[in-house]
């Protein structure tokens, strides 16, 4: 799709058009769909396919008017936090004990995954909720770059800034991340 073609569905997706919205997630959805298959990995306690938690997200997105994108880079990054709230969801339901979450149902693992376990899911969401209240440019560059897999190069592009100049935002991120998820006082 051309930049015009996809800046225009963006303005308009932006200015509430519905079928607009469901065009631009048809346009970027192997990406999105990418961005799903990365996040289950990494929550190991996740049991949803890639494609559901997608299909999810785009529910999500579509019944919430408000939300703005001016860009490509703002509808990834508000479609990698709607996942990462489906996600953190999802923990939260099957963890809930009239779910029986105090039971735990134990087998031989088909595969290899690696990741966080549902705790630290947890701490990161929270940690990440709060970033966006001190710091969201901060936390914008989290998402981008964790959670849709963007390179520095990428997101420096899509900000007018150089590769070096969000090198050091990701940098100052991470650093207020870890100080929110092991309750150190901020600087």
């Amino acid at each position: 799709m051309a930049d015009i073609e996809l800046a225009t569905l963006v303005q308009s997706a932006e200015n509430g058009n519905a079928d607009d919205r469901r065009r631009l997630f048809a346009a970027f959805y192997a990406e999105l769909h990418r961005i799903a298959q990365r996040e289950l990995r990494r929550n190991a306690g996740a049991t949803l396919s890639p494609t559901t938690l997608l299909h999810e997200t785009f529910l999500s997105m579509s019944r919430n008017d408000a939300a703005l994108f001016a860009d490509q880079g703002r509808f990834m990054a508000y479609a990698a936090r709607a996942m990462r709230g489906l996600l953190v969801d999802y923990i939260r339901n099957r963890q809930a004990q009239k779910r029986g979450g105090q039971f735990e149902i134990t087998s031989l693992p088909v595969e290899l995954r690696v990741g966080v376990d549902d705790v630290e899911t947890k701490k990161l969401a929270a940690a990440l909720d709060e970033l966006a209240v001190l710091h969201p440019r901060l936390a914008e560059c989290v998402e981008l770059r964790f959670f849709c897999g963007l390179s520095y190069d990428d997101i420096g592009k899509l900000w007018g800034m150089s590769e070096r100049t969000v090198r050091r935002e990701w940098d100052k991120a991470r650093l207020l991340l870890h100080r929110l998820m092991t309750d150190q006082p901020l600087p």
